[in-house]
């Protein structure tokens, strides 16, 4: 059983880029006027439509968010 589970980590990093993690989902694209949904974490306008699907935020809350989850070091 260990040699298959060693041999589909072997078949992951040589089919993707190396990296152990998923890369997350692209956020839908920027929707150039009205409705915009709320941000889910202080309700202010984000820059996606309201038909956005998941976790949608405004510009201030996506960037301390992306400080948060950051490497740090």
């Amino acid at each position: 059983m260990v040699d298959r589970v060693e041999t589909d980590r072997e078949a992951e990093r040589a089919a993707g880029d190396g990296s152990y993690c998923a890369a997350p989902a692209a956020p839908a694209a920027r929707v150039a006027g009205p409705p915009y949904a709320d941000c889910l974490e202080c309700g202010r306008p984000t820059e996606y439509g309201v038909a956005t699907p998941g976790v949608v935020l405004c510009p201030v809350c996506e960037w301390q968010d992306a400080q948060r989850s950051a490497c740090s070091g």
